[in-house]
């Protein structure tokens, strides 16, 4: 934890606006632990798929006495990733928020909107019409398929993975940053070498 606010491009969304900030209306250290379940959720989801994960981090910042504002970070290398499968990646850090929240007998519709991260769908989106791959939001395009479709994925992927979730979760909540590697030991998952790592 840190009393100073991350820099302005940790706070922002790929494109470099902003990310919209939302209260969470629980306690600080659930909401840190859901934070840690959001980004586990990334980042179990992107080694589970193949991809080379280098760090997953919850960061936390004190904005006024007794106030605390949280989010969170994974940084992956996605080369050579199937699209669908990197945008059920992006789909699974809410995804897996929503379920710490019904796991632990803290749901309510208002704290499962406080979820949202509407920053990882279009981040998606973006990536893979970059490739020629349509994703939309609230309908299914010609050729593609719609977030919903993706959401699903995702959701049968989390719930697979869920005990890989919950444990990386958790270690991520007491360690602040768990590298890549950390979370293969933890899980039994492969983080994937860069190309030019050695073998």
């Amino acid at each position: 934890m840190t009393t100073l606010a991350p820099s302005a491009d940790v706070l922002a969304d790929h494109t470099g606006r902003p990310r919209r900030v939302v209260d969470m209306p629980l306690p600080y250290e659930q909401t840190r632990l859901g934070i840690a379940f959001h980004e586990a959720g990334h980042a179990v989801l992107a080694m589970a798929y193949g991809m080379h994960v280098v760090t997953s981090e919850v960061i936390a910042w004190q904005v006024g006495p007794g106030r605390m504002r949280l989010t969170g970070n994974t940084a992956f290398n996605a080369e050579n990733t199937p699209p669908w499968q990197f945008a059920a990646q992006a789909a699974a850090g809410e995804i897996a928020q929503v379920n710490y929240l019904m796991v632990y007998g803290l749901w309510t519709p208002e704290r499962a909107a406080a979820c949202d991260s509407a920053h990882d769908r279009e981040q998606a989106i973006d990536v893979l019409a970059q490739f020629g791959y349509r994703l939309a939001h609230g309908h299914v395009p010609a050729g593609g398929k719609s977030w919903g479709m993706v959401r699903g994925m995702a959701r049968r992927k989390v719930s697979h993975l869920w005990r890989e979730i919950r444990t990386v979760a958790h270690a991520m909540n007491e360690n602040t940053v768990l590298t890549g590697d950390e979370i293969a030991a933890l899980t039994g998952l492969v983080n994937r070498p860069l190309k030019g790592d050695a073998a």
